[in-house]
């Protein structure tokens, strides 16, 4: 597929995101071909060479960066914001997750970007919001899955709060934010105008939390640790098998009544502890008690087959290698080559979505660049001579 029929090809982004949260949602823009410029420090003033994402040619950063070109520019510097301005003269979005008064500073914000250019898309996520109590303290994954809730109801019950095994509110942040920027843009066809957009990985891990905290605010009910079960889904959760643990989910009259008889179990449906939805919450720990003495007889594979035959849904707990070797997740293609001349061809994760005429080629378009691979190349396009380049690069500009 060629990169101008991918569906965000006539887009622009001005990416000066760092960490997580702010890469994903730009890699949602950049995978489905926008054009995209990430803006780095100068190795002469980036003093970091890892951080939270480890090295550059590393798994995490070279996952988050790909289908961009590099440029380093000192946004602390004069010439550098003039750079960035004529940039974001001709730019559709702009991308940012600094602590919230970081770009205020800079003189880079929303306001003035707007100036320069009114059709412009500003993107930001912090941690707590813009504004308000909490708007200028740093933020990270773990500290809003706490606040939002997301710990409270992981893990065992008892055990005491747990983190989610992945960095949920960055991710889902970026999701979010992606999102919004492709609606401004919709909204943008409309009014010819661009306007900031943001979000915060607080209010993404709420809006993530959707029935539990639907939960609380119209009944009161606050939820608690549930373990492997359902809250509210019964009998659902994990079970023991001969060679491991699966998971089964047979909530529901239609359901419970094919897994009892898949499992040989039809007395349950006759006792008046298992065969309604309160006695089946009543008495769950008794029940999924039963179920475990009968699925602990047989191997894993043995009862995926045969609940899936009978329609009730079943399946494995698998390891990240036992992912990837699946034959359903082969098929899917998620695991996406990107050939890299610096770290050489290999996998990532690629898009989880699909689409009938429009959707994501076989390999990665552009590997993750180079710090500041394309820089020369950028000014170029921006009018700039060689000479005025070298000069730039003389006073760490770029």
């Amino acid at each position: 597929m060629s990169e101008r029929s991918l569906p965000l090809s006539r887009f622009k982004v001005v990416d000066l995101t760092a960490h997580r949260a702010g890469p994903t949602a730009v890699r949602q823009l950049a995978d489905w071909g926008a054009e995209t410029i990430k803006i780095e420090a100068p190795s002469a003033i980036n003093k970091e060479k890892t951080g939270t994402l480890g090295a550059r040619h590393g798994f995490d950063l070279q996952n988050l960066h790909r289908n961009k070109r590099s440029l380093t520019l000192n946004l602390k510097s004069d010439e550098g914001k003039e750079v960035f301005f004529k940039l974001v003269k001709d730019a559709d979005v702009v991308v940012e997750n600094y602590r919230s008064a970081v770009k205020h500073r800079l003189g880079i914000d929303y306001e003035a970007c707007r100036k320069v250019n009114p059709r412009i898309v500003y993107g930001s996520i912090s941690g707590f919001g813009q504004d308000g109590p909490y708007g200028k303290r740093p933020g990270v994954d773990q500290i809003a899955q706490g606040m939002g809730g997301l710990m409270s109801v992981t893990g065992l019950p008892g055990q005491g709060p747990v983190r989610v095994g992945i960095p949920i509110c960055d991710l889902t942040s970026g999701m979010f934010l992606a999102q919004g920027i492709l609606i401004a843009l919709l909204e943008r066809e409309v009014s010819g105008e661009g306007q900031w957009v943001h979000t915060s990985l607080l209010q993404a891990i709420i809006s993530m939390m959707d029935f539990q905290a639907a939960r609380y605010l119209k009944d009161g009910d606050v939820p608690k640790q549930a373990g492997n079960n359902h809250p509210t889904g019964i009998p659902t959760g994990v079970f023991p098998t001969a060679d491991g643990h699966i998971n089964i989910a047979a909530s529901g009259e239609v359901l419970f009544e094919r897994f009892c008889k898949t499992l040989g179990l039809e007395r349950l449906l006759d006792d008046d502890r298992y065969n309604s939805f309160e006695g089946r919450r009543q008495n769950r720990d008794e029940l999924n008690g039963i179920i475990g003495d009968v699925t602990s007889t047989k191997p894993s594979q043995h009862w995926v087959d045969a609940l899936n035959e009978a329609g009730v849904p079943c399946g494995p707990i698998y390891d990240m290698q036992q992912v990837f070797a699946d034959p359903q997740v082969q098929h899917l293609g998620i695991a996406t080559p990107m050939d890299s001349p610096a770290v050489g061809t290999f996998p990532i994760v690629g898009q989880p979505l699909m689409m009938s005429r429009t959707s994501q080629p076989d390999r990665i378009r552009r590997p993750t660049p180079e710090l500041g691979e394309q820089t020369d190349e950028i000014l170029a396009e921006l009018g700039y001579t060689e000479q005025q380049i070298e000069a730039m690069r003389g006073k760490q500009v770029v």
